[in-house]
């Protein structure tokens, strides 16, 4: 048991760390795309070619994938240090504390290209400040998710504390999604007439304040007063076959996996559907996340509620098949009878009880599974675990916006879009897959 119980102003300051990452990585998956190749009618000048490797993807795709090799390195060594640190002020703390700088500054470079043109230098510069920038938020978020399982002690009190870890993901998200909005009012006050820079100046005061934000848990949590660990003696390599070797695992990965995959299609697909499906400014983009979140938070209760009577398994593999279903619906927005507005609403009604419950649940399943198995085997490995899945998170997440990249060859522009609605079939097949893998997962 934790040596202390966590009371609500440190869980709320614990979600803060959640809202600081989420903004960025949020920054990327939104803005990466649209900054880089934007339509038509954006206002901003295309950075890199679409010129094809092989024929098949374009040079985007294979910026966004090439870092993920490096983090199948940096994520399972990151979770074996910290799992093995002896560190008196604790195991996870000391490594946040150091990750917040290089996270800053390579989010904010990875948008200030060598060239403001077209041109294969900003894809070799894009490539290292999004390797680097990767590298900096895994240093954060594995010792800060592997926090969850040691600062509660019962199932309730895993899915209360993911709860509030999910509100702030959520909250990250709308703040990234409004990035145009923010430079709307940078370009008013400051008298900015080039786009490109009133975006670039917005994303270092984001970024500057998800880091701010991501500081609070490192300030104000005691990590030897709220929990007991011991640390683990496993060589790395052992480690993480060991985690690997827990086929209930396996299972929660692959669903994970697709899901996020989807999931990075479609956000990095959103403000594309916003201004060249519905035809609608791409400022409204803020307004909608708003909208779905304030609509999701009001669904916490009732998952909180209902996780308890029927277990997370069932809500779990619902919303994934809701989810599944509102992907195929995108395909066909601006052509349904209804107005822009009416379509793009209905959308955030629909979205928000999916977004609330694969928000909540999945970590706090992950937690049962990581103490489940801390208590059979003698080991604590919780890093590890919380590091395989995120190094699943990152590789979905950014397969998905190389997916969504390489799909714009087939129309992203007014009245050549078919490559947006292929996204939204591809969003559809990944969480069915989820649907599909998450059924064989046995919950305990």
């Amino acid at each position: 048991m934790p040596a202390a119980k966590l009371p609500l102003s440190k869980q709320i300051a614990y979600a803060c760390g959640m809202v600081g990452w989420s903004i960025m990585t949020n920054l990327i998956i939104v803005m990466l795309p649209y900054f880089y190749l934007p339509p038509s009618n954006a206002g901003l000048v295309p950075l890199v070619p679409q010129l094809l490797l092989f024929g098949v993807v374009n040079i985007l795709s294979v910026i966004a994938a090439s870092g993920r090799f490096i983090d199948a390195v940096f994520d399972p060594l990151i979770a074996s240090l910290s799992d093995k640190s002896q560190n008196p002020k604790g195991r996870r703390i000391p490594f946040m504390k150091w990750a917040i700088v290089p996270a800053i500054i390579f989010c904010c470079l990875t948008f200030y290209p060598l060239a403001m043109k077209q041109s294969i230098t900003n894809a070799e510069w894009l490539t290292i400040t999004m390797t680097l920038f990767f590298m900096s938020v895994t240093a954060y978020v594995i010792p800060y998710n592997a926090l969850l399982p040691e600062l509660t002690d019962t199932a309730e009190e895993k899915v209360k504390l993911a709860s509030f870890q999910q509100a702030g993901f959520v909250l990250g998200i709308i703040i990234a999604a409004s990035v145009n909005n923010y430079a709307d009012v940078v370009e008013h006050v400051f008298h900015i007439t080039n786009r490109d820079q009133s975006v670039q100046y917005t994303i270092w005061g984001l970024a500057g304040l998800a880091g701010i934000v991501m500081l609070i848990p490192v300030l104000a949590i005691d990590e030897k007063k709220y929990s007991i660990s011991k640390p683990s003696h496993l060589p790395i390599l052992t480690a993480i076959r060991k985690t690997f070797s827990n086929d209930n695992f396996k299972y929660y990965l692959i669903s994970d996996f697709s899901f996020y995959m989807s999931l990075s299609v479609i956000s990095s697909g959103m403000l594309y559907f916003v201004t060249v499906l519905l035809n609608l400014p791409e400022s409204i983009g803020g307004a909608l996340m708003g909208a779905m979140v304030v609509l999701s938070l009001v669904f916490y209760p009732l998952i909180n509620y209902l996780s308890r009577r029927i277990g997370k398994k069932p809500l779990v593999l619902f919303a994934f098949a809701l989810q599944s279903l509102i992907f195929i619906a995108m395909y066909f927005l601006g052509r349904f009878p209804a107005s822009p507005y009416l379509q793009a609403y209905a959308l955030v009604l629909c979205t928000s009880f999916p977004l609330a419950a694969l928000g909540i649940l999945p970590n706090a399943i992950l937690a049962e599974i990581a103490q489940n198995d801390a208590k059979e085997t003698g080991e604590n490995r919780e890093g590890m675990f919380f590091a395989v899945k995120y190094l699943f998170v990152k590789m979905g997440q950014t397969f998905g916006i190389a997916a969504f990249a390489f799909l714009t060859i087939y129309g992203k522009d007014p009245g050549h879009d078919q490559g947006l609605r292929l996204s939204c079939v591809c969003g559809f097949i990944l969480c069915f897959t989820a649907f599909v893998f998450f059924s064989r997962f046995r919950e305990q």
